[in-house]
């Protein structure tokens, strides 16, 4: 049977809620880790009737975290509220601020290292986790490096480098920020342009209200025949992702609706479009016609006219959702068209090395520890990827920081153990961290990874961050993982 799962939060930035996706409370003292960790499980807990998702797939080529936070609201997060220039409200699980990274990163005392070593050590040699390993935990209140192991080792991090492509996107934009889907009509209205701006979530209903809104301007003008083009120079570069064709991504495309896929799914493998953009079109033309305004031919790629004025527009969900089903799901598209959007804010080629470049320039400007780090795409899909712990767990340290509340939906985004996202069927509700743990899962043929939050026993919020490669059953692989993620929650030290 499946495993029940909790959805994304949905509230808007903030605005305080009771549950553990929602924004933090105003209570203050020093009870207030207890109060939160316990009711957070229980809010899990009555939350975890509500619904059922299935289980995780395996595509052969990489274990592709499944999407269900998402599966009936295709925008995750969507209603989180625009122009909020405060953004979402900081993690309750930081109840101070966080020195400057990396220099607050650096080794608890010795008499804390080593209780958390005895814990740790023996775990992190169990041979389902290959022959490297990595670790690392922070202490997100302090920002001290309470353990590490293999801190600095670059590893391939497979789906948790997603961690990195939205914080960075988060930083270079901002939580509110909307890709817009427009429609331009030419200086006569005899021709009209559909303009992707690189949202893979733009569905049927969201291009039929463009058709309604542009049939609408045209008439006014007493049009009802046009030309029919439309407009993907917002990418550039391959269309393919380095791994080729693939079912757990589509082409690259700055126009596709329901990021290319060829059956009703919302997660998963599925078959892709080859040319979602034309496809896309095609749909549009359809819904134009239905709304009174028919096309002359098939529609034809073809950049809109300078002096076309727009006649239509929709804006995705903000950021912060796209951010949350991301990570939830484990969103390859998603996490692709991010990466692009990061490209472009920051003036480089919508393209995987516009992508890279702008990635990492927005993580330097938080001053994390890139030595070895390449981001070579935005999913983690491309084995080129290479990351240290001291990253990953330093991100999610920096996301926790009350200085950056734009960070805020990595958090909120990351899958809860044992009920939601790619840890709804990890964790039992027998296990230790069921209900504490929210983490990103990566894998990839030979490669493991976790990085995510814990509370433990003490109240404290820890950031984690292990990696594995060389492995050869991904099943006990990710039982590993588990069992260290656990013992921070079971707080034994």
């Amino acid at each position: 049977m499946a495993e029940p799962v909790e959805r994304p939060s949905i509230d808007p930035p903030g605005k305080p809620s009771g549950t553990l996706t929602g924004r933090p409370g105003m209570r203050r003292g020093p009870n207030n880790w207890q109060f939160t960790a316990v009711s957070a499980v229980a809010g899990l807990a009555l939350a975890a009737g509500a619904v059922l998702a299935a289980g995780p797939w395996d595509s052969g080529q990489r274990k592709a975290e499944q999407d269900w936070a998402a599966a009936r609201s295709r925008t995750g997060g969507a209603h989180h509220a625009s122009g909020d220039s405060s953004g979402p409200a900081p993690a309750p699980s930081a109840p101070a601020v966080l020195a400057a990274l990396p220099a607050a990163v650096q080794d608890a005392p010795a008499g804390p290292s080593r209780d958390l070593s005895a814990v740790l050590d023996p775990l992190l040699k169990n041979d389902a986790l290959g022959d490297r390993r990595a670790a690392v935990v922070i202490d997100t209140a302090t920002g001290k490096r309470l353990y590490g192991k293999g801190a600095d080792a670059p590893m391939t991090p497979a789906s948790t480098v997603k961690i990195a492509t939205t914080v960075a996107a988060l930083t270079a934009l901002g939580p509110a920020h909307r890709i817009p889907t427009t429609v331009r009509a030419s200086a006569d209205q005899r021709t009209v342009t559909l303009v992707g701006g690189g949202d893979p979530t733009l569905d049927r209903a969201a291009l039929r209200a463009l058709a309604t809104d542009t049939a609408r301007a045209l008439k006014a003008g007493k049009v009802t025949s046009v030309r029919l083009h439309y407009d993907t120079s917002g990418y550039s570069g391959p269309s393919h992702h380095p791994i080729g064709p693939n079912e757990n991504i589509a082409p690259m495309s700055a126009l596709m609706m329901n990021e290319g896929r060829q059956d009703n799914s919302s997660s998963g493998p599925a078959a892709r479009s080859e040319d979602p953009a034309r496809d896309a079109a095609r749909t549009f033309a359809g819904l134009l016609d239905d709304a009174g305004i028919t096309t002359r031919s098939a529609p034809a790629a073809g950049r809109a006219a300078k002096t076309s004025r727009t006649v239509a527009t929709h804006l995705s969900a903000p950021l912060s959702g796209l951010v949350e089903r991301a990570l939830t799901n484990s969103d390859n598209d998603i996490a692709e068209a991010l990466a692009r959007q990061t490209a472009i804010a920051a003036g480089e080629p919508a393209d995987f090395n516009g992508g890279r470049r702008a990635v990492t320039a927005q993580l330097k400007k938080l001053g994390l520890p890139l030595k070895g780090v390449n981001v070579a795409d935005g999913s983690g899909l491309d084995r080129k990827d290479k990351v240290t712990a001291a990253l990953l767990a330093g991100l999610l340290a920096r996301s926790a920081d009350p200085d950056h509340p734009e960070l805020r939906p990595v958090l909120s985004g990351l899958p809860v153990a044992g009920f939601s996202g790619t840890l709804s069927g990890r964790y039992t509700t027998k296990a230790g961290g069921t209900g504490f743990i929210r983490a990103k899962t990566g894998t990839l043929t030979g490669v493991n990874t976790l990085a995510g939050t814990v509370v433990d026993t003490r109240g404290r919020l820890l950031a984690f961050a292990f990696l594995a490669s060389g492995t050869t059953d991904p099943s006990e692989a990710q039982a590993a993982l588990d069992g260290l993620a656990t013992a921070l929650a079971a707080g034994k030290r």
